[in-house]
């Protein structure tokens, strides 16, 4: 006849379920089930325990909220990642994040808007001639892909004052 394994979870632990309990040892997060250790992933490996707690959730053996009520995390986030689980696979939490660069400032553009700039225009006018958006200029610059725009120096401030407002104004002979 089967036996029932009562959960004896080490001092210290927290409860997902009263099956599962979390645990810190050091640098590492423990997941126990009853008294077995069932996965454990280092404290700032946030990979893992989205991996980890979307397949507790995706199994059935733990509820979403006992997720976000332990470990405080937004249910939004929670969702999100189970949807990754269920429509990529466990390889999407450890998959290299895709980046696009911007294509258009390849070659010949690249090279006349790096110009425009070495000779001393500013961002927004280089985008104008350009037919570019001045944020894209500014991501550029940013990475290093353009050089860095020198600013232009104002002119000195002329000797001449401007009259105060408190001064006293001249009155007309009467």
């Amino acid at each position: 006849m089967p036996q029932l394994q009562l959960p004896i979870f080490p001092a210290g632990s927290k409860n997902l379920t009263n099956e599962i309990a979390v645990e810190c040892e050091g640098q590492r997060v423990v997941y126990v089930y009853g008294s077995m250790p069932i996965f454990q992933h280092e404290k700032g490996d946030i990979r893992s325990f989205r991996m980890f707690t979307s397949q507790l959730i995706d199994n059935g053996t733990v509820r979403q909220a006992d997720i976000v009520n332990t470990f405080g995390v937004p249910l939004a986030t929670v969702k999100r990642y189970l949807k990754l689980l269920r429509v990529q696979g466990p390889e999407a939490f450890f998959a290299v994040p895709k980046h696009r660069s911007a294509s258009v400032l390849n070659g010949p553009v690249l090279e006349n808007v790096a110009s425009l700039l070495q000779e001393g225009r500013s961002v927004p006018e280089v985008a104008r001639a350009s037919g570019l958006m001045a944020n894209t200029l500014h991501k550029a610059i940013r990475d290093g892909r353009l050089p860095a725009v020198k600013k232009k120096k104002l002119p000195a401030k002329s000797q001449i004052s401007p009259p105060r407002a408190n001064a006293a104004k001249p009155t007309a002979p009467r």
